[in-house]
């Protein structure tokens, strides 16, 4: 049983069979650290339905601190979990009644990974912007039409709703909230603890965009692909990257969206942008040199993309994201 205090911000994780180990234990740890660095503790709960062990999807067994129907009082923050039982559990009518008398009486509501739908079928995300785990974000959006899905967050707050990504985005879901109670710098240190490299934004994409678009069946394309992230501040337009694949252009640009469901200058700036956000993260390189290494050519234009990408401007980015030991030291 975690020890009670009345100070402390009581966390209460919601678990069920099958849940994902990393989405009830990464946040579990983020919370726990902070609350030692910080002096300022959080009372994390793990509950479920039924009394006894859960076994998560890989097979670990979780002692549950108490039952729902145990679980009374204020809370701070309501966590749910995600992981291949969610479907069972959407189908649980207690546990989804338990869920909206919860979210009443909790000062912000959130989820790890799948766990949104179970936010979604108690009606918590009505109206509002959500994310999961990308491979899920198509059926939530289609078995939920009233949630408006973001595909590409690590997490999105909606008011006192927020929801993460897949898995360890879960982490960078409780970074956020223990920045939001403790400050900046106590979310950096608990970071660099964990050996984390950096504080993800929400709207970061939740994965890179190079491994997400190595899904292209001909060598030739991969080969391209490879080439492009060497060689950012070459001459990457359409002509010339058709002629590096002996296609013509036309043919080019056709094939390389039906292959990776983008445009070649969409995956070109996408490419190029996340170079930048690596290069802001981990230097103090000028930012007129980035983007000449970059290939944007002017401090400009990457400006313009990381506003079209990231809806972040770039001194707000390394302001933000600068290396944790900068920011703590």
């Amino acid at each position: 049983m975690p020890q009670s205090s009345k100070d402390a911000r009581r966390v209460v994780i919601v678990a069920f069979p099958g849940i994902q180990t990393l989405d009830v234990t990464g946040p579990m740890e983020v919370f726990w650290l902070a609350g030692q660095i910080a002096r300022e503790p959080y009372e994390v709960e793990v509950v479920a339905r039924e009394p006894g062990p859960i076994v998560t999807g890989s097979g670990l067994r979780i002692e549950p601190h108490r039952t729902l129907r145990g679980t009374r009082g204020p809370i701070d923050t309501l966590l749910v979990a995600g992981g291949t039982g969610v479907r069972e559990a959407e189908n649980d009518e207690a546990l989804i009644r338990w869920l909206r008398s919860a979210a009443k009486r909790s000062r912000r509501v959130t989820s790890v990974c799948s766990g949104a739908f179970l936010l979604a079928r108690a009606g918590l995300l009505d109206g509002r912007r959500a994310t999961t785990h990308w491979s899920s974000c198509e059926l939530l959006q289609r078995r939920y039409p009233s949630v408006e899905v973001d595909s590409d967050a690590i997490f999105v707050r909606d008011g006192d709703v927020w929801t993460s990504a897949g898995v360890t985005s879960g982490m960078d879901l409780a970074l956020a909230l223990v920045e939001e109670d403790l400050g900046r710098a106590t979310a950096l240190e608990v970071a660099r603890w964990l050996v984390l490299f950096v504080k993800r934004p929400g709207g970061q994409s939740q994965f890179s965009v190079q491994l997400s678009a190595q899904a292209a069946e001909s060598e030739p394309l991969r080969d391209l692909q490879s080439w492009v992230g060497d060689n950012l501040d070459a001459d990457l337009s359409v002509e010339a990257l058709a002629g590096r694949t002996a296609m013509s252009p036309r043919n080019f640009a056709r094939v390389f969206r039906r292959e990776l469901g983008i445009t070649p200058a969409a995956y070109v700036e996408a490419v190029r942008v996340e170079r930048a956000q690596s290069e802001l993260e981990g230097s103090r390189a000028p930012i007129d040199s980035i983007a000449r290494r970059c290939g944007f050519g002017s401090p400009e234009t990457m400006r313009r993309a990381f506003q079209r990408r990231l809806g972040v401007g770039l001194g707000d980015y390394r302001e933000r994201f600068r290396p944790a030991l900068e920011r703590v030291a």
